[in-house]
């Protein structure tokens, strides 16, 4: 049997957003920038794409501009809002737990002349507000926080933390790519600046981000060419992905109820029956602020990379953490952020379920994970009854 509850690192694109697409690879080609019919029936292909897609997150169409994925959309908002608004201050503060392509963008600022200070989590993942108000300076001009963990699934106080930032007047930035689907976001009611969000993560095509810029906020421009997207994102736009993103957004505003609450059954079981069927495990992450598919553990014995292949030979496809820093040896910043030890960190499991995920296939992993793990204790020279 084959069972993928991987879908934090990727989620197939679904077979309605290929169909979608299809049109705009041979029949609709035009470029939105051309002054002819095909032009004219691209520009308003990415007009009401553009629209659809601002919906998620009841924004308006001016506010979305297209990148070629989240990582993209974090560097504009940090680095574009870095450059542009230095006069008024050069310190710039983000979360422990935020996504690795955050945390390198706050080393190339520091590298360049700004000011980089880290809030702490709790043992649960979570910022405190107060630890966040220490770190604040006359010189800070943004906050990056991401809106929920892609690793532990802890869903961060965003609310506060926009008010907070908004009486202060500084920018907040949030990576919301984790949430996206799956939670309901709106950057307006949340005092959120700049918003990260990603095509695929809402089961549309790879290689399409888009970065929320609240009117009135400026950028600096990191990619430099033609003047798309109000100047801010040079290049001709992707209409074959972007209206498959538009269809992957229509989706969600039909099945996100049902899909949300499917999840968190799918969720829940896991939590309560894996650490009653396995001995020394242990949840990471908040108990009740987590994401609602996200189920993320930690064994005491074992090392996550031997489960992993263990797992892989059983046909369950899963995770020690994010995808973009699981080919390396250190354990996750995360967990390490939390307090756990790097022995501890490198013992974990993260299983995330999508839309494609059934009730057999998470019978399937309760009934193999307790015997992979007691066999790789076995052989583990670290574990002790």
């Amino acid at each position: 049997m084959e069972v993928y509850l991987d879908y934090q690192s990727s989620k197939p694109v679904d077979p309605r957003v290929v169909e979608a697409m299809v049109p705009f690879f041979h029949e609709n080609f035009g470029n939105p920038s051309s002054l002819h019919t095909e032009g004219d029936a691209a520009t308003e292909a990415l007009t009401h794409s553009r629209e659809t897609i601002a919906g998620l997150i009841h924004a308006d169409g001016d506010e979305i501009v297209f990148t070629s994925g989240a990582t993209e959309s974090n560097n504009l908002a940090i680095i574009g809002y870095a450059l542009r608004n230095k006069k008024k201050g050069d310190h710039i503060i983000v979360s422990e737990v935020d996504h690795i392509s955050v945390h390198n963008i706050a080393k190339y600022l520091e590298k360049n002349g700004f000011t980089v200070s880290k809030v702490p989590v709790d043992r649960y993942g979570r910022i405190h507000l107060q630890k966040l108000a220490d770190r604040v300076t006359d010189r800070t001009i943004l906050v990056s926080v991401c809106y929920a963990s892609n690793e532990i699934g802890t869903v961060q106080p965003v609310a506060e933390i926009g008010a907070y930032c908004r009486e202060r007047g500084i920018a907040f930035h949030t990576d919301a790519v984790a949430a996206e689907g799956l939670l309901s976001l709106d950057p307006a009611q949340d005092g959120i600046d700049l918003m990260t969000l990603s095509s695929n993560d809402i089961y549309g095509p790879k290689g399409l981000g888009v970065l929320f810029v609240r009117k009135g906020v400026r950028l600096s421009p990191l990619v430099i060419g033609g003047g798309q997207e109000r100047g801010l994102r040079s290049g001709t736009e992707n209409i074959p992905a972007i209206a498959g993103m538009a269809k992957a957004v229509e989706i969600l505003h039909e099945e996100m109820t049902d899909e949300v609450g499917r999840f968190t059954l799918f969720r829940d079981r896991l939590i309560e029956e894996i650490p009653s069927r396995i001995p020394r495990c242990y949840l990471n992450g908040h108990t009740k602020e987590r994401l609602p598919n996200n189920a993320h553990f930690r064994f005491d014995g074992i090392e996550g990379e031997a489960l992993l292949l263990r797992l892989k030979a059983a046909g369950i496809s899963a995770s020690t953490g994010s995808a973009c820093t699981s080919k390396t040896l250190e354990p996750s910043h995360t967990l390490i952020a939390t307090g756990l030890l790097h022995e501890e960190a490198h013992g974990s499991l993260e299983l995330t379920c999508g839309r494609f995920t059934t009730d057999t296939e998470i019978n399937y992993v309760l009934d193999t994970l307790p015997g992979v793990v007691e066999g790789l204790r076995k052989l583990s020279p670290l574990y002790k009854e």
